[in-house]
């Protein structure tokens, strides 16, 4: 935690120098001053204002921190979080880390973030580019194919299976080697990352376009019912789910947990 407060108070030095420096370059023109209060356009003039002025450097600061933060979830996780063989097999099996989705949607998540960041600086931010620059394209497309839907998928899944039973998901005995704050890095900050960076450019209502086409072709109560029957499929598919495993190891969990209990 101590090394992630460094990179949060150099990162942040950093995005408000960058901020400061741009403010330093712009020339405020002569003319502006016959300009009337009253006919003032913010969309002609935006770069005037506080917070458009800041807007690029936080926008970078955002991005350098996203993707530090899951690059080092991910070298933290693939180092550190050794969990012995005895206290649960499957982190030690075939193929490692790379089994588990958390461990993929962050590996994804570090990079989409540092395409944001190249996007930033050779790229363009603009909210409908006539030609927007391959960097662009290629963040855009990452963004709705696998940042956006695995990271909401992986958080999501991760907690309704933890309210239900963590046992089910992230067993208590793997509290010694998994860390809380690298659990919310992998299992939260996704979600929250991945979803600021949607409405930070508020997709439908600057260019009214949804991020999925069939959205705009359902009024709102049938995007309510969309929404309610993929939560259901959801759960339909948990619960088949859980009697498939049932079914095939339902007696040998019973069997482990109980010689687990006598050896206590």
């Amino acid at each position: 935690m101590y090394t992630l407060n460094q990179l949060y108070h150099i990162t942040s030095f950093l995005m408000y120098t960058y901020t400061t420096y741009q403010g330093l370059l712009m020339k405020l023109p002569m003319s502006l001053s016959k300009i009337p209060i009253s006919n003032f356009d913010p969309g002609a003039l935006r770069f005037l204002t506080i917070w458009n002025l800041m807007r690029d450097g936080l926008l970078i600061g955002f991005h350098v921190i996203s993707c530090v933060q899951f690059a080092f979830s991910v070298y933290y996780d693939y180092m550190y979080t050794v969990v012995p063989p005895n206290v649960l097999k499957v982190h030690n099996g075939y193929g490692g880390k790379f089994k588990f989705l958390t461990f993929w949607d962050a590996i994804i998540q570090a990079v989409f973030f540092f395409i944001c960041i190249l996007n930033d600086w050779f790229g363009t931010n603009a909210v409908s580019p006539k030609k927007p620059p391959f960097v662009r394209k290629l963040k855009d497309h990452m963004h709705s194919i696998l940042g956006f839907p695995v990271a909401m998928f992986v958080g999501i899944i991760f907690w309704a299976l933890m309210f239900v039973d963590r046992e089910l998901v992230l067993p208590k005995a793997l509290d010694p080697y998994f860390p809380w704050w690298l659990n919310h890095l992998m299992h939260t900050s996704i979600m929250v990352s991945t979803f600021i960076e949607m409405m930070v450019h508020i997709i439908f209502y600057k260019s009214g376009i949804w991020v999925y086409p069939v959205l705009e072709v359902l009024s709102l109560p049938l995007r309510t019912v969309f929404f309610s029957v993929l939560i259901s499929i959801a759960l339909i598919l948990y619960m088949i789910g859980e009697a498939v495993d049932n079914f095939f190891w339902g007696n040998e969990y019973t069997k482990s947990k109980n010689s687990y209990a006598k050896s206590k």
